[in-house]
């Protein structure tokens, strides 16, 4: 017995032993051996030490054992038409790629307009770029893989020819994409309805469109290991801060990731102060807007993939800004830029001021409406903190909801949500009406903040200041506010001040804080983006009726013994209306009316 139970023993040994060393040469996940299902991966710096043969046959192996088995990818040989008939060869992606424009911009002129060639000519890749290929962008002297596996990626087709250690890259990329439509988040009543889409082309062009001048430029860059996502700075020469310009630039590059998909990946990873909950970059679908800010002197990022665009530096009051604030007259703009602050108030402090008023501070109430409130409370169980959350949340999830669902079903649920749970948690004695009311209250004010990053802010800082509220009462609000302002007065985004131009003070850019001044008034771009080109607009635009001449005068009144100038015949009748004299200076060019604008 004893020796069985010693040769099992072995046994079960040394099949644990066998199972553990099985288990030591798995390869471990994210790994690959040559050979493996997934095949081979191929590194950036492996495609960059991999020269082009002269070899053809190698050249297209080495790419299929990159492309190989993607559904996608296209190889085609041929011959090219010559007296020698040189071997050719092209790669593409048919998901990426016009194959029309390729069959009739490179297949077709290879194949049939090569005889018209002197085939002796030693440099064959310089002759067919320059007489040949009928594609508009074209890209030769590529001498890696690296470079032509990339814009293969791009929508490009690489051709190699059989003797050459050089390829030509043929850009004739066609890929779906959204149409040009309406602004979805920032909509206005007045003014530019178009918005940017996912293509970075199309966004650059809608801003070329406007800004018809060689100081505009887009530079190019490429970020992401993986996604190599193409991104483009835009700035005007001239009007922007050389420091402004460089930090943008060291921040963009300092960035090393595998993938970006979106700006707001780049928002996160270039902004001053990562734990704030505040916007430190204003991000926008609208073109006009784009344009505004690279007027005052800021410099955007656009992102292809998405059709929200980056500009910094950005400040609290940029956040408060719309578009239409500078397309209706400005004392309109100025009455509703007034209110949106109004709504801040409302939205970051009324539940908190309810809170404290109805836990600690009842003497501050009139009596008849502390006798409503008591009313109302009466038989609702929660202190007024719960009772405030319980609503908050409630708020936040209908609100989250309305957004994730289809819109036609959204709109449904979030107005009909409210309507439904906020009677019945009063009719069950969970809430009061007047919570309901401050609720309602508090979410309306928060959606008149036109930047949807602020509104988030304001909703996360609400609830710090409901528990400091129900614990301290108005000195715990006050003490979280005073907390607040600090930060904000402290925040940097690219170097200006964040309450700029609060603090520091700048009294010339108060001309468009809380208030929108009029155009002729706003003569200076803002003094803290800008330190040259600061002039925007001329001194002297503030409109003036135009001097009253005698013959005016006289016209208006009816009276033909003006003179000779008057216009009247002998019987007291206008035979013409003369131009008055202001005017025919113009004419004339001796005055402004007069110059081409």
């Amino acid at each position: 017995m004893l020796i069985g139970y010693s040769n099992g023993g072995c046994v079960l040994g040394s099949y644990i032993s066998w199972l553990l060393r099985k288990a030591a040469k798995k390869p471990e996940p994210g790994t690959s051996k040559p050979g493996s299902a997934e095949g081979k991966e191929f590194k950036d710096e492996e495609l960059k030490n991999e020269k082009i043969s002269r070899s053809l046959k190698k050249n297209l192996d080495y790419l299929d054992s990159i492309f190989g088995r993607n559904l996608d990818v296209v190889f085609r040989e041929f011959r090219l038409g010559t007296g020698k008939k040189e071997n050719a060869g092209l790669v593409y992606l048919n998901s990426l790629s016009d194959e029309a424009r390729i069959s009739e911009d490179i297949l077709k002129p290879l194949l049939l307009g090569m005889s018209e060639i002197d085939s002796a000519d030693n440099n064959l890749i310089d002759m067919i770029k320059k007489s040949i290929l009928a594609a508009a962008e074209i890209r030769s002297k590529v001498y890696t893989m690296q470079e032509v596996v990339s814009e293969i990626l791009y929508g490009g087709t690489a051709i190699f020819i059989d003797g050459c250690e050089e390829a030509v890259i043929a850009i004739l990329k066609e890929w779906p994409q959204r149409p040009i439509d309406k602004a979805d988040v920032e909509g206005t009543v007045r003014g530019p309805k178009e918005s940017f889409n996912e293509s970075i082309c199309v966004s650059a062009s809608l801003v070329r469109r406007r800004l018809r001048t060689p100081n505009l430029v887009i530079e190019g860059f490429h970020l992401g290991r993986m996604t190599h996502t193409s991104v483009a700075v835009v700035y005007l020469k001239g009007v922007v801060s050389p420091g402004l310009l460089e930090e943008v630039r060291r921040r963009i590059d300092r960035i090393d990731i595998d993938g970006i998909l979106e700006s707001g990946y780049i928002e996160e990873l270039i902004q001053d102060d990562p734990y704030s909950p505040f916007p430190q970059l204003v991000y926008t679908e609208r073109p006009d807007r784009v344009v505004a800010a690279l007027l005052q002197g800021r410099v955007c990022v656009f992102t292809d993939g998405t059709p929200m665009v980056l500009f910094m530096p950005a400040t609290f009051n940029d956040l408060f800004q719309n578009p239409e604030d500078y397309y209706e007259r400005y004392h309109f703009a100025t009455m509703i830029r007034l209110i949106r602050f109004l709504g801040l108030a409302v939205a970051l402090l009324l539940p908190s001021f309810y809170i404290a008023i109805t836990t600690f501070h009842q003497e501050m109430i009139p009596t008849q409406l502390l006798i409503s409130i008591a009313a109302s409370r009466e038989g609702v169980p929660f202190p007024a903190l719960v009772e405030a959350l319980i609503m908050e949340i409630t708020f936040e999830a209908l609100r989250e909801a309305g957004l994730r669902l289809p819109r036609a079903v959204g709109q449904a649920v979030s107005i009909v949500g409210a309507l439904v749970i906020g009677q019945a948690a009063v009719q069950a004695g969970i809430v009061s009406p007047l919570m309901v009311i401050v609720v309602a209250l508090t979410g309306i004010a928060s959606f008149m903040s036109p930047s949807y990053g602020l509104a988030l802010a304001l909703r996360l800082i609400r609830f710090p200041l409901m528990f400091l509220a129900a614990t301290l009462g108005l000195f715990g609000v006050m003490t979280g506010v005073l907390a607040l302002l600090i930060h904000l007065a402290g925040l940097r985004s690219f170097g200006v001040p964040y309450l700029s131009p609060l603090t520091p003070l700048k009294i010339s850019d108060l001309k468009d804080f809380l208030v929108r001044a009029p155009w002729w008034a706003m003569h200076k771009r803002p003094s803290e983006l800008v330190k040259r080109n600061v002039w925007r607009i001329a001194p002297d635009l503030k409109p003036q009726p135009p001097p009253e001449s005698g013959a005016e005068r006289a016209f208006a009144s009816g009276d033909g013994s003006a003179g000779p100038n008057s216009g009247t015949n002998g019987s007291g009748k206008y035979d013409r209306v003369r131009t008055p004299a202001v005017f025919r200076a113009g004419e004339k060019g001796g005055g402004r009316s007069g110059q081409r604008s």
